[in-house]
């Protein structure tokens, strides 16, 4: 059985994210469980979320599955440019589009909460820390960002693939789905290519690689980090810019 059929996310896995941050009282934990309490949208697998040229209804929380982000060229090319694990809001600031400028796929099978605008203020408007946690979660967003242009432009293939892998490892971990050293990356060698910029032939060529290294294992979508000090040697990867536990050093709660 693989590590995601093993292990359960918390029954509201964005308060878990949040908690990561600032530390949050359980009025505002009751605020946030409010806000995403609704009907959950079931999204099957490679199907859109949201296209390019819809008009945002609201906010997607990723309650389940892998979710990613994307933009498509004329001919057809495409491009992912975030991958979304449970507990990630798809950006909670996309709702004052008129259109979407790309679009939101599923990876896998998702189920999400579309949280309204109206939601989204309930939370931004009901305190100073809950308010706090939801700008770090989207810094956090846009710090990760900046490392995949970094990756993109600077680092080479072996670097990038392995900088990608030890981030979804590290990120899996941090919402609970990681056991030991191992986790489900559902990607396929194409997705792989149309994250880090190669072509899925040379994308086979690198986690080949990273294999004959002893450094990882990954076989039909179940990885196993084998060593991970040495993958994130070999990506020159530091989890810092991920801010996965700041709440210990955030300022006191004032209530």
């Amino acid at each position: 059985m693989s590590p995601l059929a093993m292990l359960n996310t918390a029954p509201n896995p964005l308060v878990a994210r949040l908690c990561r941050y600032v530390r949050l009282s359980e009025a505002e934990q009751t605020v946030v469980d409010k806000a995403v309490a609704g009907p959950e949208i079931a999204v099957r697998q490679r199907r859109d979320l949201i296209r390019e040229g819809d008009r945002p209804r609201g906010v997607p929380l990723i309650v389940e599955g892998w979710a990613f982000r994307y933009k498509t060229l004329e001919d057809g090319r495409r491009q992912i440019m975030s991958i979304h694990l449970p507990g990630d809001l798809c950006d909670i600031h996309g709702y004052i589009l008129d259109e979407m400028d790309h679009s939101i796929g599923a990876l896998t099978p998702v189920r999400y909460v579309e949280l309204s605008p109206d939601r989204i203020d309930m939370m931004t408007g009901y305190s100073i820390p809950l308010t706090r946690a939801l700008w770090w979660d989207a810094l956090t967003k846009a710090a990760t960002s900046r490392e995949w242009i970094v990756n993109l432009g600077q680092r080479d293939a072996l670097e990038r693939l392995a900088h990608l892998f030890c981030e979804l490892f590290f990120r899996l971990r941090a919402v609970g789905l990681v056991a030991g050293h191992s986790c489900d990356i559902p990607l396929t060698q194409t997705d792989l290519a149309e994250t880090t910029g190669m072509t899925p032939v040379h994308v086979n060529r690198m986690v080949q690689e990273l294999r004959g290294r002893g450094l990882i294992r990954w076989k039909g979508g179940e990885f196993e980090a084998l060593d991970l000090e040495g993958l994130c040697d070999v990506a020159m990867f530091s989890p810092d810019y991920l801010h996965l536990d700041q709440a210990g050093r955030s300022p006191d709660h004032d209530g």
